[in-house]
């Protein structure tokens, strides 16, 4: 009997910024050509839902970024979380979605252990601006509109010590995977 396929997303980090510029097509032939099926990219800041047959997720996580630093020449991160991890972060999402003076922020993290680091800011930030709260992979992340790079947890959570173990989604874009 053949395994059921799991449908996963690949959330790329730093692609279409910064330089690493990939066409969504080019990245849907990678994943095509990996053997991954029902491949579909979501905008172009590097989110890619697919089918897969393979139960090892290091070893799909391992694949996909070994391809995408073959062919595109960057040194790749890939965060993968199926459908139901990204409804539980969604669900989760602590703050106040409907207040449109903010940007609801979810970042994504490949290794639990990072979290203590990314809240050694929370007691530096200015509650009127930005807020953190920690949850099971995520931590969450309310920051006022065009305050983002500026902001102080922006500054923190952008040094090269977390860049290959967190990504970072607007609760809208997690909502268009999931729908």
């Amino acid at each position: 009997m053949a395994s059921p396929e799991t449908r996963l997303v690949a959330f790329l980090r730093g692609i279409n910024v910064g330089g690493i510029n990939i066409k969504m097509a080019d990245l849907a032939t990678l994943f095509e050509g990996l053997g991954y099926t029902d491949v579909r990219t979501v905008l172009a800041s590097g989110n890619v839902l697919f089918d897969t047959k393979e139960r090892d997720r290091a070893v799909t996580k391992q694949r996909i970024e070994a391809a995408l630093t073959e062919r595109f020449g960057y040194e790749a991160w890939v965060i993968l979380l199926d459908l139901p991890a990204i409804k539980r972060v969604i669900e989760g999402y602590p703050f106040d979605e409907s207040d449109e003076s903010k940007q609801p922020w979810a970042m994504l993290l490949a290794e639990p252990s990072v979290l203590d680091g990314l809240l050694s800011a929370a007691g530096d930030l200015d509650p009127s601006v930005e807020r953190l709260q920690a949850g099971d992979g995520v931590l969450y992340w309310e920051v006022t509109k065009g305050e983002t790079v500026r902001s102080v947890f922006g500054k923190h959570s952008g040094k090269a010590r977390f860049k290959a173990l967190t990504t970072t989604r607007n609760l809208r874009t997690l909502r268009k995977l999931v729908d």
